[in-house]
């Protein structure tokens, strides 16, 4: 199911909701695992845009728009620390395939940095 990027936005749109009853259920294991609530909330987001673009109702075992829509957003809640966790530093997004690190920043984070990469 291909849907233009306007059907799109109207259906993120209708659905942002989503986003506060995941982050509402959830509350204290975000506060637990110390994650920003901006920071969790921008990270749902891009999974409910992502969830409306992939989302095939032929493909999806009679699960609804609104239940895939949960599914993916309390999977991605999961995932949200892991940046944090995985790379040292915060607001950065979980999945870094091509991240680009300035050599200052090395150099700021750790003196050592080139003898842990030759290593």
């Amino acid at each position: 199911m291909t849907i233009t990027i306007p059907q799109r936005n109207s259906l993120v749109q209708e659905y942002l909701w989503c986003i506060d009853s995941v982050i509402k259920q959830n509350y204290s294991l975000i506060q637990a695992a110390r994650l920003d609530r901006d920071d969790v909330y921008q990270s749902l987001a891009v999974r409910l845009i992502r969830a409306v673009e992939l989302y095939d109702p032929n493909n999806q075992a009679g699960k609804t728009l609104k239940n895939y829509i949960f599914m993916s957003l309390r999977y991605a809640l999961r995932t949200c620390g892991g940046s944090q966790a995985r790379y040292g530093f915060r607001e950065a997004p979980y999945f870094l395939p091509n991240a680009v690190v300035s050599m200052e920043a090395l150099e700021e984070a750790d003196p050592y940095w080139e003898m842990r990469i030759a290593a």
